[in-house]
C-alpha cells in the first residue's frame, strides 16, 4: 500500500496483526486477499469511512436499514467498508462492542480491524483463500466484481511481497 503514510502504518499495524491473528488469517495466500481486498476497499486504508453520504444505503432492507436515517447511519466503515444496520448489528455482538449504538466506533483502528477479520471468519473466507479463489472472496464481499481490476492488482503487489 505505497500510498499508506509511515505514521498511518505504524499505527495501524498492531491493530491489523491481532485481527489476523483473531480471524486465523495465518497462512500467505489468507493475508495476500485479505491484504488485496482491504486495500481496494478502504483506499490502501486511508479512508475507515466511506466518502459517500451512505445515502443511496436508505431503505435497503437487505442490509437491515429499515429506520429513517440508517443508509447514513451504517455507511461503510474501517478496511472492509461494513455498510448496514444488521452487518453492524452482528459484528458488535460478535465482538462485544455495541456498533449499532455507536456506529461511529467501526471506524477506530482497535474495532475496525477487528471488524474486518469478523467479516473474513464470519463469510468463510479463508476457505476460498486456501482454495485460491479470490473472485469468490471478492464476491463474498463485495456482492459482485465492482473493482475487480484493482483489487487483482492489489493481490498480485501482496503475492510478491508475501508469496
Amino acid at each position: 500500500m505505497p500510498n499508506l503514510s509511515q505514521a498511518k502504518a505504524e499505527q495501524y499495524l498492531p491493530h491489523l496483526n491481532k485481527a489476523m491473528a483473531e480471524a486465523k488469517i495465518n497462512t500467505p495466500k489468507r493475508q495476500e486477499m485479505f491484504l488485496a481486498q482491504l486495500a481496494h476497499e478502504s483506499g490502501e486504508l486511508r479512508y475507515m469511512e466511506e466518502i459517500a453520504s451512505g445515502a443511496a444505503y436508505e431503505g435497503r432492507k437487505d442490509l437491515g436499514n429499515t429506520q429513517p436515517g440508517d443508509g447514513k447511519r451504517y455507511k461503510g466503515r474501517g478496511p472492509i467498508q461494513l455498510t448496514g444496520r444488521a452487518n453492524y448489528r452482528a459484528a458488535g455482538k460478535a465482538l462485544g462492542i455495541d456498533l449499532e449504538g455507536n456506529p461511529a466506533r467501526a471506524k477506530d483502528p482497535d474495532v475496525a480491524f477487528r471488524i474486518a477479520g469478523w467479516y473474513w471468519g464470519s463469510r468463510n473466507l479463508n476457505s476460498y483463500a486456501d482454495a485460491g479463489n479470490f473472485r469468490e472472496v471478492t464476491r463474498r464481499i463485495n456482492g459482485g466484481y465492482n473493482g475487480m481490476a484493482s483489487r487483482e492488482m492489489y493481490y498480485r503487489r501482496a503475492q510478491d511481497v508475501l508469496g
